[in-house]
């Protein structure tokens, strides 16, 4: 919080002292003696770039109850989001964007060398009146609506999205067809943030070797359709986890809007020759030590808003997660091992129209339920989680 201040006051300083300057200089004018001896700490012509940079802070801050199995566990304050973003254009046809996480270590990669703490920073330039090309730190374009939304207004992910890796170093491209109802983005990422060791360690197979070019390739293509009411984000990527260990995806996100309702759906599998979200790992850890091979996550995600009235809106978001091992030794033994199912009701308030500031009261609701073949071989047993939150959520403009 205090790096985010320290931000504010060094982007908002040249901008006081330049008022003062300006006030310096009318009153000068005024008194009539000679002006052109004052001098802005910002040259004149780059004032005019400060209409064209935003400054955000993105923030959730809540007091929650948590309950595991039905009984309550803690409550407490908390900030679950707190990110600082300043965005915006530097030149005619150049722009940037760089948003650091506070909840989140700043750890650097050691394959990126990037802060974990740091989910954007990218440099975007157009090279054509339709086209552009994005380089650096960018968030990978799974496609989905889940991932598409500002994580503020999230309170819980699905097992997919909310296990990924999803901002990785690289370069994209994006292409807008003339209609505008059609773009079509390519990107070329790093696979990861961390070395081959440094992810799996001692868990890593033996028959599993590191590559030498960890990289993923995303292909995204959005879509609107009926003037707007219904929209599409479809994507494919491709991970090169390892020698012969690689991941598949298909993310397939789906809009309906109309004037007081929208509606989301969204479908994620990802096929992972390493286990790369962990889950399937840590279901057979009592008796494979190793990260699981051909580990498949198939997701569905349904998400529900109706604006009850003009400062009320209500939301349901529905959930499950299917997740699969498919490399058992044991070939008699069924691949699945675990769904969970999620439900999250909440209610919204907006008090002020001029401001996207919301009060809200949410329920998450979370239960894991292991197959019979999973609680007999390896010891897993069903459970549920549970939160109530009651909160503000705040995209704070402060420029």
């Amino acid at each position: 919080m205090k790096k985010c201040c320290v931000y504010v006051v060094l982007l908002l300083f040249p901008i006081l002292v330049l008022g003062q300057v300006n006030q310096m200089e009318k009153q000068t004018n005024e008194g009539g003696f000679r002006t052109d001896s004052v001098n802005s700490l910002i040259p004149m012509e780059k004032q005019s770039l400060l209409r064209d940079v935003d400054v955000i802070v993105n923030s959730r801050i809540s007091y929650s109850s948590k309950f595991l199995d039905g009984k309550q566990t803690i409550a407490n304050f908390n900030a679950d989001q707190l990110r600082f973003e300043i965005k915006g254009k530097i030149h005619e046809k150049i722009y940037f964007r760089f948003r650091n996480r506070y909840t989140s270590e700043p750890i650097p990669g050691n394959l990126d060398n990037v802060s974990r703490s740091v989910d954007l920073a990218f440099v975007k330039i157009d090279i054509a009146p339709r086209t552009n090309v994005s380089f650096g730190k960018l968030v990978a374009d799974w496609g989905g609506y889940e991932f598409d939304y500002n994580p503020i207004d999230i309170l819980n992910y699905n097992d997919i999205v909310g296990n990924a890796d999803s901002f990785l170093v690289g370069a994209g491209i994006t292409h807008t067809l003339k209609d505008d109802r059609n773009s079509f983005t390519f990107q070329a990422l790093n696979s990861r943030t961390k070395t081959f060791q440094e992810l799996y360690g001692e868990a890593a197979p033996p028959n599993i070797e590191s590559t030498s070019y960890p990289l993923a390739f995303v292909g995204n293509w959005r879509g609107k359709f009926f003037g707007g009411k219904f929209e599409t984000t479809y994507s494919y990527s491709f991970f090169n986890e390892a020698k012969h260990a690689q991941m598949n995806a298909v993310a397939l996100g789906n809009k309906l809007k109309t004037k007081k309702f929208i509606l989301y759906y969204d479908f994620q599998y990802s096929n992972e020759g390493l286990d790369r979200k962990g889950l399937v790992s840590g279901v057979i850890r009592e008796q494979y030590k190793f990260a699981a091979q051909n580990a498949l996550y198939i997701d569905n995600w349904l998400r529900a808003e109706y604006m009850v009235a003009p400062k009320v809106n209500v939301l349901l978001t529905l959930m499950s997660s299917n997740h699969y091992w498919k490399n058992n030794p044991d070939h008699d033994a069924p691949s699945m091992l675990t769904t969970s199912y999620g439900i999250i009701p909440t209610i919204q308030y907006l008090p002020f129209k001029d401001t996207n500031i919301k009060f809200y009261l949410g329920y998450v609701g979370r239960k894991y339920d292991y197959t019979d073949y999973a609680e007999n071989s390896f010891g897993a047993k069903d459970y549920t989680t549970g939160l109530v939150s009651f909160g503000f959520i705040a995209p704070l403009l402060l420029l």
